[in-house]
């Protein structure tokens, strides 16, 4: 009994130091597939649909270039840094690469 609450307590204060770690944040990493103004719809990794939305605070990346809305576009693969705000995601930092174009076969 001693031995599996000593095991639970390094598996609870391990977790919390990799929570701190990335300061909170919850990672969306993928391909953008839907755009508004007030959100990013993202196909993750795993092939799960993910809608996280943007606040005036949201800060955008083009590669480690300062970005803005305005240049992410749809086929765009991001990493998402959010915060979970009640049962939703905000984004606190949006980096994203631009979709590279298919090349042409001769």
């Amino acid at each position: 009994m001693t031995r599996r609450t000593l095991v639970a307590a390094l598996l609870l204060m391990s977790t919390s130091a990799l929570l701190r770690a990335h300061g909170g944040m919850i990672h969306v990493m993928g391909t953008v597939t839907g755009l508004t103004d007030t959100s990013v719809t993202v196909e993750t990794t795993e092939k799960k649909t993910v809608e996280v939305f943007l606040t005036t605070a949201t800060t955008f990346l083009n590669g480690s270039t300062p970005s803005s809305r305005k240049e992410l576009k749809v086929g765009d693969r991001v990493v998402i840094h959010a915060v979970k705000e009640k049962d939703a995601l905000q984004a606190h930092e949006v980096r994203f690469s631009q979709a590279k174009a298919a090349s042409a076969r001769p």
